[in-house]
């Protein structure tokens, strides 16, 4: 869930903007960003542990699927309540826990190779050094493999202060990671997904059954949409 970002392929500070989502292409926050930040929720958590438990026990539904929209960013107060939304909502509700816990924290508009273009996430900074949290992958564990924010290339991110929001804009970095760093991230890589499949081996033969219960699914309803139109 957590990792420590790798500054030569991840600009995790970016430079501050006054319009960050005018003219941008990807996903528009659907309320002002004032809104996600201003009303109270039920659950606050005090630990990453506590944390992760909620996301553990949450689950990704598509805005198409929960509110027949392309769009829709939910409220934290909303999210907490459904357990239910998209990578935003998961984003957005992380974010404002960690802002409760003290942490100074922004909320993350960009793309990951694991979930494509138009993903949201929440990075930290604690004795400075940067963090990357990816709510999604709360089941992988607390922590995860400092090569996986490689995959990761934030946009545009927002802050909070209890009194400003702030924009920033990202670019991809030009440096390259020397092999001399590169080569323990692998091995720590390597270990940790390792060790994670070992762990999980009895979930493997689960996996080809899932997909096909999901594929299953969705046909159903294409049939039953296709019939209703009838």
């Amino acid at each position: 869930m957590i990792a420590e970002i790798i500054p030569e392929v991840y600009d995790a500070a970016g430079k501050q903007v006054s319009q960050p989502f005018l003219h941008r292409k990807g996903p528009h926050p659907t309320f002002p960003m004032g809104r996600y930040v201003s009303q109270p929720l039920t659950i606050q958590c005090n630990t990453m542990g506590e944390l992760r438990s909620f996301l553990v026990g949450c689950k990704y539904v598509s805005d198409k699927q929960l509110f027949g929209k392309e769009e829709y960013w939910q409220p934290p107060e909303e999210f907490e309540n459904r357990r239910k939304g998209d990578c935003e909502d998961f984003a957005l509700w992380t974010w404002r826990q960690l802002l409760g816990m003290g942490y100074d924290a922004r909320f993350i508009g960009g793309s990951s190779g694991r979930y494509g273009a138009g993903h949201a996430w929440v990075e930290y900074v604690q004795e400075g050094k940067w963090y990357l949290l990816e709510p999604q992958r709360a089941r992988v564990g607390e922590s995860m493999p400092r090569l996986s924010t490689f995959n990761y290339q934030p946009k545009v991110s927002v802050s909070w202060d209890g009194k400003t929001l702030r924009y920033f804009a990202h670019k991809k970095p030009n440096s390259k990671v020397a092999w001399r760093v590169l080569t323990p991230l692998i091995w720590e890589y390597l270990r940790f997904w390792s060790w994670f499949w070992v762990r999980n081996s009895y979930r493997i033969p689960l996996i080809p059954w899932n997909i096909l219960r999901r594929s299953l699914f969705r046909r159903g309803q294409w049939t039953l949409r296709k019939y209703k139109e009838r």
